[in-house]
């Protein structure tokens, strides 16, 4: 196929920001897409394979400035004036070929395919001349490229495609294509997403119509899976007009998500953002090995810090270092230990459970798992449809420093990666937000040199809107927390637009943040705003799919006078 025609399609579904339209194009696409062309699809959502795959481009910003210079023949000052000026990459490689084109007398055709090819060959590149490598390959596209395939051929590499399409577009452009929008079936794909997180082995089969075999596609042991996700409500009793009466009360612990995959005596680890961190937690591995009973299955869990002296359970800000440390891994573990607490299980020797009613798959985990208090334990759980004892039990919670409760329907399947009205979280007060940075300024003094004010913005139906600016919580030095510095590091190969002191950051690094108050401002496009937003935690563990929405903005606003703290 030609990379021509994708990069039309990309421009047509910028065209529109409303959704039924931008299916309504997929749907026309994807209808005549042979299936020897599948991989298009990991190109869609700016991939160049399955989710499941850690493989990424993670092409910088000046790496794609050097292959734009070096394909057009422009000087490297040239490209990054026209970027400060424009402040997008894509539409800076665009205008420049534009210009050059005229000059032009040949240039080669340029196919999906060969697109494929040279950036998967991308993230395998190591050692001496690796730069040098990496530029060869892009550099031997951009020259090939016309100007709107320069354009989404930039924004790919830099991880910006900004064409507004998500994975449920992509199973709504499938349902219309090939099954006519009918609602069951397009339940049947997204079920088959969940179970493989690879969109072209689910458009495989779709082409073919035949929703039999998307019944049939596995869960399997080793691909990580998108883990459920839970509403927020603010009373006991409204948990319980949500998800049943009696149902189970877990705890909600103040620690990380780890989904665990098992088979045999290899296990892997995999954060909620489906990151592998099995080398950053060895002592996990051995905890499952010698106190989890089973040849294969899947584990849903967190894991919490705790005291070594007091044994008094930590926050996350405390063990949030382990995630993103990936080395003096043995130090850590003694400095900064965790104790891991399953809550749930999707597949056990050789069956998945995600249909299973819950209340059988949480029997099943006190069954094979051996409680070692500190180590590896059964969550806490009654099952109740007393609302009294569900509110004590909330109390015993807190008292334990941890975050509040969970609440969860007895007969519910697993719904990977979805956020579903039979499980509900509660917790003292609805004052914090999970949101990403997309701005930031420059600092001055004693602060010079580092990012100290950060813009944060939500999740809106058609990219980030924002929603506030952060610069208190954060510490000097790296000992406790994070740091400005450590910060800037983070944000500084984000950049995608600099103005003065002021900077633009590509939507990457998700941070948890307390506020007072949600006001209504016209200052910010979210059309609300934070008041005295504190940072209180990167989440390395959270991907951008499950950051704050706008409508959960807007109902914390309107539910903000009422301050509950034990329901």
């Amino acid at each position: 196929m030609l990379y021509k025609k994708l990069a039309e399609l990309y421009k047509e579904l910028s065209s529109t920001t409303k959704r039924l339209e931008k299916t309504e194009i997929l749907s026309k696409f994807l209808k005549y897409l042979p299936e020897s062309d599948r991989d298009v699809l990991y190109l869609l959502l700016g991939g160049i394979y399955p989710e499941y795959d850690e493989r990424r481009i993670g092409i910088s910003n000046q790496l794609a400035i050097k292959a734009i210079s070096k394909s057009i023949g422009a000087d490297k000052n040239e490209v990054v004036k026209e970027w400060k000026s424009i402040g997008d990459l894509g539409q800076v490689a665009e205008k420049l070929k534009t210009k050059k084109k005229q000059s032009t007398l040949h240039s080669n055709v340029l196919t999906t395919g060969k697109v494929l090819e040279n950036l998967r060959k991308l993230p395998g590149l190591e050692g001496k001349g690796t730069v040098n490598k990496k530029l060869a390959l892009i550099t031997e596209l951009f020259t090939s490229a016309s100007p709107i395939e320069m354009l989404y051929l930039t924004r790919t590499l830099i991880g910006d495609l900004r064409i507004g399409v998500q994975e449920s577009t992509v199973r709504e452009g499938m349902s219309s294509a090939f099954f006519n929008k009918e609602k069951t079936t397009s339940e049947l794909i997204q079920k088959a997403i969940d179970k493989s997180n690879d969109l072209a082995l689910v458009f495989e089969i779709v082409k073919k119509g035949k929703t039999r075999d998307l019944k049939k596609v596995p869960l399997k042991v080793g691909h990580p899976i998108k883990a459920m996700l839970p509403k927020k409500v603010s009373k006991i009793k409204d948990g319980f007009k949500e998800v049943g009466q009696p149902c189970a009360l877990e705890y909600k612990y103040d620690g990380f998500r780890m989904l665990i995959h098992k088979k045999k005596n290899e296990i892997i680890l995999f954060t909620r953002s489906l990151e592998n961190v099995t080398k950053q937690f060895p002592e996990v591995v051995d905890y499952v090995k010698k106190h989890v009973k089973g040849d294969s299955l899947i584990l849903d869990s967190e894991a919490v810090g705790f005291d070594k002296k007091t044994k008094k359970y930590t926050d996350f800000q405390a063990i949030s270092q382990r995630i993103r440390r990936k080395y003096d891994i043995d130090q850590l573990k003694e400095k900064l230990p965790i104790e891991l607490n399953i809550f749930d299980i999707l597949y056990y020797d050789g069956k998945s459970l995600l249909d299973e009613p819950f209340e059988k798959r949480a029997q099943l985990i006190r069954k094979i798992v051996k409680n070692i208090p500190y180590k590896i334990i059964a969550s806490k759980q009654i099952i109740t449809g007393n609302e009294k004892k569900a509110i004590e039990f909330y109390k015993k919670a807190l008292k334990d420093n941890q975050e509040g409760v969970m609440m969860k329907n007895l007969n519910s399947p697993y719904r990977p990666g979805r956020r579903v009205g039979n499980m509900v979280k509660m917790k003292p007060e609805e004052r914090d937000l999970d949101l990403v940075i997309t701005g930031a300024e420059y600092g001055t003094g004693k602060r010079s040199g580092w990012l100290s004010s950060f813009i944060l913005s939500c999740k809106g139906s058609n990219g980030y809107l924002r929603v506030g600016k952060v610069g208190t919580g954060i510490k000097e030095k790296s000992e406790e927390g994070i740091s400005f510095d450590e910060l800037t590091k983070l944000l500084v190969p984000l950049i995608k637009k600099e103005k003065g002191k002021n900077i633009e950051i590509k939507p990457k690094i998700v941070v948890a943040v307390t506020y007072q108050e949600i006001q209504k401002s016209p200052n910010y496009d979210s059309g609300f705003a934070l008041r005295f937003p504190r940072f209180t935690a990167l989440r390395p563990d959270k991907p951008l799919s499950e950051i704050t929405t706008l409508d959960e903005i807007k109902k914390d606003f309107e539910n903000q006078k009422r301050n509950y703290r034990y329901g």
